[in-house]
């Protein structure tokens, strides 16, 4: 944590807890302490390179505080991050890789890790300033919370909802801290070794019916790219519970400053078309979602253009090894594969069925299949892809154990591309709100 942030938080904390302080940052202040219980594994079912399995087990604890606002004009608060992990099984051989646990000087697998995130929010009316750590949900950027603990990122974002059914969101990123490490580090994308300390976004979501969304938004990463995202919804009542959702999506992304240059260490990893790592694509997908009752059935089809992979923030080639892990707002992007590669055609399908319906409230499971044909690499045209997925998640709806979940993800994937593999996460988790 930088000291200029440490200084603005105070400033916060000061305006928030002066004489002038309503009530209400107190009596409107929330606390919950999050328990999560996680197991993973990897397994690269061929290749002689390391890892060949990485298999570890973990207990993390995720203490988050949202205070309420002082009273007047301008409303101030904080809100706070508190993250800890605990290492129950690991091993050198098997923490080869890891994607979770953060790495000592030996590389092995530490006991324990922790992180504490501030955040300072200012409120108008239906417009919040918040500056501080921030974990994104936008279609240009979305945080990582697929290991023990969460990835976060620290900058400034404004979210004014001031017309009706508009709502406006803007910002910059400046750092970012993987979801297996401890350290901030400078922001960049896959095969970038060089940080950018620049993330500007703007955007917004225009509900044009109750059943018609748009979105348009705008980033750039400072000497990497310049990307645009156009978002269509629709949602189709047929019954009381039977519905036909539409979800068409296009990205428009490409280089900027040193990469447009090919400076080195500003390059993009993987398939470009001159060869210079330079960021040229427009990836498209449509989406048909038809739920009846429990069922979900969801098809769809994703086309990423020759130029390059599909791109946005990633901080996995940077020298922290805990700071990699990305998610992307797109269908394909699942436990093993994104289905991003230059060329890739993918055509998906998944299942899902929620078993309140049939009198087992708190249980759901699904099954999702992509394929993927035309990729292009360094090292063929024509290359192809698949992954099979399968989740299943309970949650206890009564008894002194209410609320307690269980989950468990299992991924297979065959790639021309990458190592083929097997994926299996189990978890379980529970929050206990403190106040």
């Amino acid at each position: 944590m930088s000291k200029n942030n440490n200084a603005a938080y105070i400033v916060f904390l000061g305006i928030a807890l002066s004489g002038k302080a309503h009530a209400d940052f107190v009596s409107d202040s929330k606390a919950n302490l999050g328990i999560r219980n996680f197991y993973f594994s990897n397994d690269n079912r061929d290749g002689t390179a390391a890892p060949s399995k990485t298999e570890e087990w973990a207990q993390g604890f995720m203490l988050d505080f949202k205070s309420g606002y002082t009273d007047g004009l301008l409303g101030f608060g904080v809100d706070g991050l508190g993250l800890l992990g605990v290492t129950l099984d690991s091993g050198r051989g098997r923490h080869v890789g890891s994607t979770m646990i953060p790495s000592d000087n030996d590389d092995r697998a530490v006991d324990e890790w922790s992180r504490l995130g501030l955040t300072g929010k200012v409120k108008m009316s239906k417009t919040e300033l918040r500056y501080g750590t921030l974990i994104p949900k936008l279609p240009i950027l979305v945080a990582n919370d697929g290991r023990l603990l969460p990835q976060t990122f620290e900058g400034g974002q404004i979210t004014s909802s001031e017309f009706k059914d508009l709502t406006l969101t803007g910002g910059r990123i400046e750092h970012a801290t993987g979801r297996g490490s401890t350290d901030q580090t400078g922001l960049a994308v896959a095969g970038g070794t060089r940080e950018s300390n620049q993330f500007d976004f703007a955007g917004g979501d225009w509900k044009l019916t109750k059943d018609l969304t748009a979105q348009y938004y705008y980033a750039k990463l400072e000497n990497y790219y310049n990307q645009q995202f156009f978002g269509l919804t629709h949602t189709l009542p047929i019954s009381d519970n039977q519905s036909l959702k539409t979800d068409l999506r296009y990205f428009k992304t490409d280089a900027s400053g040193r990469n447009s240059a090919g400076t080195a260490g500003y390059k993009i990893s993987g398939f470009t078309s001159d060869g210079d790592g330079e960021i040229d694509n427009r990836t498209w997908s449509a989406a048909l979602i038809y739920t009846l009752g429990g069922h979900a059935i969801t098809a769809g089809y994703q086309r990423v253009s020759d130029g390059s992979n599909f791109t946005q923030l990633s901080q996995g080639s940077l020298v922290d090894k805990g700071a990699g892990g990305a998610s992307l707002y797109l269908y394909t992007d699942r436990l093993i594969q994104s289905f991003t590669r230059a060329g890739e055609r993918t055509a998906f399908g998944q299942y899902a069925y929620d078993f309140a319906a049939l009198g087992f409230p708190g249980l759901k499971a699904s099954i999702v299949y992509l394929s993927g044909e035309h990729i292009k690499t360094t090292s063929g045209d024509n290359q192809k892809e698949w992954e099979r997925d399968i989740s299943l998640d309970y949650v206890l709806q009564s008894g002194p154990l209410k609320g307690v979940g269980f989950g468990w993800r299992n991924g297979k994937s065959n790639s021309d591309a990458a190592r083929n593999q097997d994926q299996n996460r189990g978890f379980v988790s529970y929050s206990i709100p403190l106040m």
